[in-house]
């Protein structure tokens, strides 16, 4: 039977999120053994659960709230393994409901479950375009808040009505990205980038296709984490996840998003370096860093997703995913450059990204700017790795590779040509295609 999709029907499918354990959630094969030490202990790290002040049974970090989407980075970062994508319930490695959910109420808490937030996923943060007077806002806005919690006596911070914003249609959402890998790109130097983008111009301009970086106001770096890659680094990217996501204050984000009288139970930051490790001044270095290090530590020490092995069809997909242009933006090859970790420098890697920003066209614009990525404006989403996630486009508006092929085509997208172009393709080309996507 075929797949319908917008009103046609086809006749190839996407095959689902392969099973299996996950090719994904180790070190970096290289590493020496105090790397890979460290990418143990920090692992631990990501998986804590936070409180508000540490002191709920099973719940020992410290720092939530006053508002937030998630009590630890394990919630969002969970398929197929820990630092993955969000989980769901279609497939064997997260079988569980969606974690927000259960979230609204643990230990108290009075908050009700936004609709856009379902059992069966996809765990999500909401950002608003408009603030209330008509300004852009763009910034996140945390699902729940502490009121009436255990651990936070006194608190009486309103939820945010999500209902209402949802009717004055303010709401765009997100989803988690996958952080395997990231001690690679991270490696790769800002003229390696500028110069795969640069590669095949005569083609990318006759097809439509452009492209720029998003870059740091203040040196003009590249910027390359995130969904518009507005992140500059594994460090600004845990610090701003930390204080956004769970409301713990941190090093790089040392300030309360809701300074509320009340709901207020820390000194700031409240994730620092420690200076002693269990009373002690001497110990290993993972014991005295603070959780935002242990967070980039995981995420620059990970090896890559691991693919599946090939058939020919995936090969014939391969090529094909060149042939048609999809490779154009999705970069099949970078290389890294000096890297100080074992194994790690002069590696050609493939994160099937150029790490730039693109125009998406009107049907997935979010109407939010982010540094120089505009409304409709994306980084070029990785697909290591996509052959186990669940959820596809930056706010996980499907499941199905196929809806998020054809999602790439609306007006002004910089790939409609190419869409075009795969849409001529025979049924059995575009489910080999397909069978390749799933094997990243």
């Amino acid at each position: 039977m075929g797949v319908l999709i917008g009103g046609t029907t086809f006749a190839q499918r996407d095959p689902g999120p392969r099973g299996g354990p996950a090719a994904a959630g180790n070190f970096y094969p290289t590493l020496n053994p105090s790397e890979q030490a460290a990418f143990n202990a920090a692992s631990a790290v990501f998986a804590e659960v936070d409180s508000v002040s540490g002191n709920v049974s099973g719940e020992s970090g410290s720092g939530l709230g006053p508002t937030f989407n998630g009590n630890s980075c394990a919630m969002c970062h969970a398929q197929p393994t820990l630092g993955g994508s969000s989980p769901g319930l279609n497939s064997p490695q997260s079988p569980g409901p969606n974690p927000q959910v259960a979230l609204a109420t643990l230990d108290g808490a009075h908050n009700t479950v936004p609709s856009f937030i379902t059992p069966g996923g996809p765990v999500r943060e909401a950002r608003f375009i408009r603030n209330s007077n008509g300004t852009a806002d763009g910034g996140v806005h945390g699902l729940y808040t502490i009121a009436g919690r255990t651990d936070a006596p006194g608190c009486n911070l309103a939820q945010t009505d999500f209902a209402m914003q949802v009717a004055n249609r303010n709401v765009i959402l997100r989803i988690p990205t996958p952080t395997f890998g990231l001690g690679l790109v991270e490696a790769t130097p800002d003229a390696t980038l500028r110069a795969n983008l640069g590669q095949n111009a005569r083609i990318k301009s006759a097809m439509g296709i452009g492209g720029v970086f998003n870059t740091s106001g203040n040196d003009g770096t590249i910027t390359r984490f995130g969904w518009k890659g507005q992140n500059k680094s594994l460090m600004v990217f845990s610090g701003e996840a930390y204080n956004v996501e769970q409301g713990v204050t941190n090093e790089a984000f040392p300030n309360e998003r809701s300074d509320v009288a009340g709901c207020l139970f820390n000194a700031t930051p409240e994730d620092l370096f420690h200076f002693t490790a269990n009373g002690s001044t001497t110990g290993e270095a993972g014991e005295f860093a603070s959780d935002l290090i242990s967070f980039a530590t995981m995420m620059r020490l990970s090896a890559p997703p691991t693919p599946a092995a090939s058939t020919p069809s995936t090969r014939n997909g391969s090529n094909l995913f060149s042939n048609i242009g999809c490779a154009l933006c999705h970069s099949t090859s970078l290389t890294t450059g000096s890297s100080p970790y074992t194994g790690m420098s002069n590696v050609s890697y493939h994160p099937y990204s150029d790490f730039a920003v693109h125009h998406m066209g009107s049907g997935l614009s979010d109407g939010v700017t982010q540094g120089g990525a505009g409304p409709d404006q994306f980084r070029t989403a990785p697909l290591w790795g996509v052959g186990q996630r669940l959820f596809f486009l930056h706010d996980g508006r499907t499941a199905d590779l196929m809806q998020a092929i054809q999602a790439h085509s609306s007006n002004g997208s910089e790939a409609n040509t190419v869409i075009r172009v795969f849409n001529g393709l025979s049924s059995s080309q575009k489910q080999d295609l397909l069978n390749f996507l799933r094997s990243l």
